[in-house]
């Protein structure tokens, strides 16, 4: 049997990572979506992820490095990260970005 559920997005709370990092998320089975506000300035340490993540940038920018390649990803492109392999994010405006990930 198939479960379906419906949920209101501005119904799910907003969490305060840190002074400079905000976001909302929902976790269905195997997929993870965060919306995250990231402030100008705002620097995700390198890390991996068991499960591919795929990034969409809905406002500002953001400069990744993935591995070895640097990558400036703008609003409305999507960068795609392989599941394993290294990371890391700086946002160089304030930043909103919509995060796939599965598991």
């Amino acid at each position: 049997m198939t479960r379906t559920t419906v949920v209101q997005w501005d119904a799910i709370p907003l969490e305060k990572i840190t002074e400079m990092i905000a976001r909302k998320t929902i976790v269905a089975g195997r997929q993870t979506i965060i919306q995250s506000y990231l402030k100008r300035g705002t620097l995700v340490p390198r890390h991996v992820h068991s499960g591919d993540q795929v990034i969409l940038v809905l406002q500002g920018t953001l400069r990744v490095v993935v591995a070895d390649d640097d990558v400036t990803v703008r609003e409305s492109e999507v960068l795609s990260v392989p599941a394993g392999v290294p990371h890391e994010a700086e946002a160089l405006d304030d930043t909103f970005v919509m995060d796939i990930r599965t598991a």
